[in-house]
């Protein structure tokens, strides 16, 4: 190429080539070692040449080809009217392939696999969660589905970033509020009609006679042991009153005696008060003192456990007239049917629909009376009710109320809610035809999510009402179910008094969400252990960037050691994120953490052994990012960037911040001091520095660790755990010393008792064992066994061994007095 017309190189070579891939390859060659790019505007070798070829050549090509760029951008040179002639311009860009990126997957029980997740509408995400029946306190179990929802809700939200619209009810009218809140307020009647000692003990005798008849029938295992535990405790308060009023006993010892009954039997006679009086409570209003109670219980443990509030929440009570309309319209739609002043729902017409499909869920479990019983209520399982349906198959979506029960007017006359279309109703209220998600426990599947789907459906006259389904797993504890029966019935109160709510969410984050997650003090221990790696792993960061270091300082050189591991870091958090994404994988996601965290100690372990400092902005890039994580979780509150809050949660002030400067100077004074200490060999000084460290400042929430030949490290950590370790540490400094000490005495007693021996005299060592041997001779060894029976010569050989043994320790001890007594005539 040149700016004349002078010929760039010989073409000629060109046209005895055959094949363009061939000649392409020779041109490749002739331009490795010529400048083919030094002018402006082609020259005719250039044109001729490029006549030549019919295509760019291969990319293997690299000289022939980048020339076939050039020449193609200066063919408008040829062209006299281009304003742009003899102007340079960029060569063509080769975009990157890329890599496949992971896409969120859920498992949906629906299709029982882990399906891509769209939800319906862009990026919005609507999720219904079945929320408590509150008659109760909340337990662990129910704590299984709401912490494990709020992680998944915190994740979808502000992870990937979705606009979660998250709506839960409160079921506060159902059959087990009923009949708590009745035997409660009858209960409660009869304790204020401070009855007599033999009115009491009279009542409960008589309850007892039904309450023995259902022990006997009873044939759940765990029911029966629960019931033959309360009986046992009955039994045990009431024979000492009856045996204190027939001797006529002095009514203070009777009365406590009579209250101790109550208290033990206040279960069994509240369920015969109930089985007595209960058609006569009437007011509407009783039925709502319990469910407004235990709701208020559960939004405080929820808020202790650091769950969210829910976007949108329902209550059964407050949807009434919208239930009501709901069924009108089922039954209008053709799905269900009045009977008696109920109405249910008709299974066989809705399964015989072709747009509708009865049992979604577990279509298996169609038919099984049990578990459909259990969802109509103990209330609505009768003779009577049960005969008002077509097929045993059928549910109620409205109950006709019985005496005793809470009722609100319909077109079917007074009536209450059945338990499943509360969902419907009010997730439809709220959500509208379809949503994204629906959750609840994995036992909620049938009959009661199944039996949601189908009404909904019929409702809504489309297939589609949830389209993802989430069941969080079961939680047994230490390996069994939880029951109170088997004495591990654990509230969330209890186990908040024996680990954190942190420490409890670390527990689920450790666990698949849709599988059973076993809680034992094994569990909340690894749970325990992990925190203390995490918190360890952020104190140890924090004390490294508070070194002091101008502006441009903390900018430093990346070595071998920084650059591997910032690989890991990437190569760790792409391993997350597919976690995260294959069905929201905690359990991995906590593992990978783990390794990020051990690579890091493993990093500063090794700088700081060869007394230089570790990279500032690559451990504050690790850590800011791992706190991050952890927020997103909901295991750390507050806005820290780095680590566990300190001070406690609705600490106002950044306590770090505000102290650390005050405990920087106290740390280098208590340095300096212990420096000259030594030097002097001031040896009190040492050990008030040691006091300091050890004793005062644990108390405040502080930690000085004292590492040789490098500044002292300050952390603050809560004071509980400082005393724990202190605790802990003293308890194995006390078991040190005192197998110490038994040690010792275990010495002085050997050594004793080998004295003891060496005072024998050899010739009276046998004489004694009178029990083995029967003769001896002048020498006091034996001879004969007790039965007379002459020695054997191996039995001679053996006890000749123990004779000169005890005859040469002999002559040691005497050895031994002899110099002692010497030296006292000396003395």
């Amino acid at each position: 190429m040149s700016t004349t017309s002078e010929q760039a190189f010989e073409y000629g070579f060109l046209l005895q080539i055959k094949g363009e891939a061939a000649l392409a390859a020779a041109l490749n060659d002739y331009l490795t070692t010529r400048s083919y790019l030094a002018g402006f505007s082609p020259s005719q070798a250039d044109q001729k040449a490029f006549k030549l070829l019919h295509r760019p050549p291969d990319p293997q090509h690299v000289h022939a080809l980048r020339w076939y760029r050039h020449i193609t951008s200066l063919q408008q040179d040829l062209n006299p009217d281009s304003s742009m002639k003899g102007k340079r311009v960029q060569p063509q860009w080769s975009p990157p392939s890329g890599t496949k990126v992971p896409q969120l997957r859920l498992y949906n029980s629906l299709t029982r696999a882990k399906e891509l997740f769209v939800p319906q509408n862009g990026n919005k995400v609507t999720w219904y969660s079945c929320g408590p029946t509150v008659y109760d306190a909340s337990h662990m179990g129910h704590a299984r589905s709401y912490i494990s929802f709020d992680i998944l809700r915190r994740i979808l939200k502000d992870y990937f970033k979705y606009d979660v619209y998250y709506c839960m009810n409160i079921t506060d009218i159902d059959d087990k509020i009923i009949k708590r809140a009745r035997q409660n307020y009858l209960l409660d009647q009869y304790k204020g009609k401070n009855p007599q000692a033999s009115q009491i003990l009279k009542d409960v005798l008589t309850a007892r006679v039904p309450f023995q008849a259902r022990l006997t029938s009873t044939t759940d295992p765990d029911k029966k042991q629960m019931l033959e535990r309360l009986d046992a405790a009955i039994t045990g308060t009431l024979q000492p009153l009856r045996a204190a009023l027939e001797s006529k006993a002095a009514d203070d010892v009777v009365e406590p005696l009579a209250q101790a009954l109550l208290s033990n039997a206040k279960d069994m006679l509240s369920d015969w008060l109930d089985g007595q009086f209960g058609s006569e409570v009437t007011d509407n209003s009783i039925f709502s003192v319990l469910p407004t109670f235990w709701e208020g219980e559960y939004h405080k443990d929820m808020d202790a456990l650091n769950v969210l509030p829910p976007d949108v929440l329902t209550r059964v009570s407050e949807y009434v007239p919208e239930i009501v309309e709901f069924v009108k319209k089922i039954v209008g739609n053709g799905y269900g049917y009045e009977s008696n002043g109920s109405v249910y729902f008709n299974t066989a017409k809705f399964d015989a629909s072709p747009q509708h499909s009865y049992a979604k869920l577990v279509p298996e479990a169609v038919g099984d009376q049990k578990a459909l019983q259990e969802g109509e209520g103990d209330l609505s399982i009768s003779a009577d009710r049960l005969s008002e349906k077509k097929s045993p198959n059928d549910f109620a979506l409205w109950k006709a109320s019985k005496h005793g029960e809470p009722s609100w007017d319909s077109p079917w006359g007074k009536g209450r809610p059945g338990w499943h279309i509360e969902c419907s109703a009010m997730a439809g209220s709220i959500l509208g035809e379809s949503m994204d998600i629906h959750g609840g426990g994995f036992d909620l599947r049938f009959p009661h999510h199944d039996n949601e789907l189908a009404q909904s459906e019929a409702f809504f006259e489309n297939d589609y009402w949830v389209r993802y389904f989430l069941h969080t797993g079961h939680l047994t504890i230490a390996g069994c179910k939880m029951s109170k029966s088997l004495k591990n019935f654990i509230t969330i109160k209890e186990a908040l008094a024996k680990n954190t709510a942190r420490q409890l969410r670390l527990a689920f984050l450790m666990h698949s969400w849709k599988d059973t997650l076993d809680y034992s003090p094994n569990t909340m221990e690894l749970v325990v252990q992990y925190e203390k790696f995490l918190n360890e792993f952020f104190l140890n960061v924090k004390d490294i960037l508070r070194a002091t270091t101008d502006i441009t300082g903390q900018f430093e050189k990346w070595e071998a050691a920084e650059v591997a591991l910032n690989k890991s870091f990437l190569d760790r958090k792409s391993a997350i994120h597919e976690a995260l994404c294959d069905n929201i994988d905690t359990r991995t996601v906590l593992e990978e953490m783990r390794q990020l965290i051990s690579q890091s100690n493993s990093y500063i372990a090794s700088k700081k052994s060869a007394k230089l400092r570790p990279n500032r902005m690559l451990m504050q890039s690790i850590a800011m990012y791992l706190t991050n994580m952890l927020q997103i979780f909901g295991a750390i509150e507050g806005s820290e960037p780095i680590g566990f809050p300190v001070g406690g949660q609705g600490q106002d002030v950044d306590l770090e911040s505000t102290v650390m400067p005050y405990l920087s100077v106290l740390s280098e004074f208590r340095e300096q001091v212990r420096k000259i200490a030594r030097q002097q060999e001031v040896q009190e000084l040492l050990v008030l520095c040691d006091d300091v460290r050890d004793i005062t400042l644990p108390e405040l929430g502080v930690r000085l660790e004292d590492h040789e030949g490098l500044p002292t490290v300050v952390k603050l950590v809560d004071k509980e755990i400082l005393l724990k370790e202190r605790d802990g540490k003293n308890k194995l400094e006390e078991e040190k010393q005192r197998k110490k000490e038994e040690a010792a005495r275990k010495k002085e007693l050997q050594e004793m008792a080998k004295l003891a021996k060496m005072k024998v005299l050899p010739f009276e060592m046998f004489l004694a064992e009178t029990d083995k041997y029967s003769k001896f001779d002048e020498t006091g060894f034996p001879t004969h066994d007790v039965e007379g029976k002459e020695l054997s010569k191996g039995q001679e050989k053996k006890l000749r061994k123990l004779f000169e043994s005890q005859e040469k320790m002999h002559k040691e001890y005497l050895l031994k007095k002899g110099v002692q007594s010497s030296e006292a005539k000396n003395d």
